[in-house]
């Protein structure tokens, strides 16, 4: 009996693991094994990038514990109120310019779709969201410079726009009817409060309460944001060191439309969020991967990185998250040729 329990307590410690941890020290062994001489220039390359960005991760930390704080992401209620064009404008803005974690994005979208928000204004939400926020918005600033994370901002914005006015034009069609599936899931991390409630309180270091999420909120996104970050430029590392830059210039470079496609069909099942992609992109840049490419490539890889798609697969039918996904591969192929155009 003895040995089954520790067994048991054995796998559980295992799966409590963090993931992203562990395939870093995979990552490393690997190199020690079969590269030796470049696992030391690859913990000094990743290193000295988690410094150079060090600014920007601590601002982009507490701007998030500050507004996690004050309850700042109740105004996001003001979005799903008005017409329907109102609603899908403002939704919009609100999912490419305010930080919400998808654990958060479950239940009150739930909530809407239940008391009958239409859907056209949800997908604007869940579109725009996952793309941009604050941090990230500091982050890319910080690798792929200033003007590539205002072109993400406003593509970020575009994708609900096109996602709402898509869906409102083809709202009466079997595709969007009848949307939400019979029982949501839970919150991916029992957040437990509502984002849509209450009043923001802007100076909240006198609530003891709001100082311990400050507090809490601080470390969870110090680690989250370090551990991202710190396997993409070791993942940069190695791609800069091993994957020849005429294959990537081959297949993604050139302004043709064909790479902004390609860039966009490649990211859409990389899974990768907004934070980790950066770093990677960049690399992929100085390997020779054009702009409108590596716009796409970021754009989709946003909208399908894995809790943004959970978020929404938790909540509706199939046909309405193929429409999803589609919806932000073609607003990936639109953004690159856009950016392209501009660069």
């Amino acid at each position: 009996m003895a040995d089954i329990s520790t067994n048991s307590d054995g796998n559980n410690r295992w799966l409590g693991l963090d993931k992203v941890w562990i395939t870093m020290a995979v990552i490393a062994a690997l190199v020690a094994v079969f590269a030796p001489d470049e696992l030391l220039p690859t913990l000094q390359f990743t290193a000295k990038n988690i410094l150079s960005t060090g600014v920007f991760i601590t601002f982009a930390v507490l701007t998030v514990a500050y507004l996690r704080a004050t309850g700042a992401e109740s105004i996001v209620s003001e979005a799903f109120k008005g017409n329907e064009i109102r609603m899908i404008v403002l939704a919009s803005m609100v999912g490419g310019l305010l930080p919400f974690c998808s654990c958060e994005v479950i239940p009150f979208v739930a909530a809407l779709l239940a008391l009958g928000t239409p859907l056209s204004a949800v997908m604007a939400f869940w579109l725009a969201s996952p793309i941009m926020d604050p941090p990230m918005f500091l982050i890319t600033s910080g690798t792929l410079g200033f003007e590539f994370a205002i072109a993400k901002t406003i593509a970020a914005v575009g994708f609900g726009l096109l996602g709402g006015f898509t869906v409102k034009t083809f709202s009466k069609t079997i595709v969007f009817a009848d949307p939400l599936k019979v029982s949501p899931k839970p919150s991916c991390c029992g957040c437990g409060t509502d984002p849509l409630s209450g009043t923001p309180v802007w100076k909240f270091w006198g609530d003891s309460t709001r100082v311990k999420t400050f507090r809490e909120v601080v470390i969870e996104n110090g680690l989250f944001l370090l551990k991202w970050l710190s396997l993409a430029y070791m993942l940069e590392s190695l791609m800069i060191r091993f994957v020849p830059a005429d294959w990537i210039a081959g297949f993604l470079g050139g302004d043709g439309i064909g790479t902004i496609i390609l860039g966009a069909l490649v990211g859409a099942p990389a899974y990768l969020n907004g934070y980790a992609a950066a770093p990677l992109v960049q690399g992929l840049i100085e390997q020779g991967m054009s702009q409108g490419a590596a716009m796409s490539f970021m754009m989709a890889g946003g909208v399908s990185c894995i809790p943004a798609a959970i978020a929404v697969w938790a909540l509706v039918k199939p046909r309405v998250f193929v429409a999803y996904i589609t919806i932000g591969i073609v607003g990936s192929v639109i953004a690159g040729l856009a950016w392209a155009a501009y660069v």
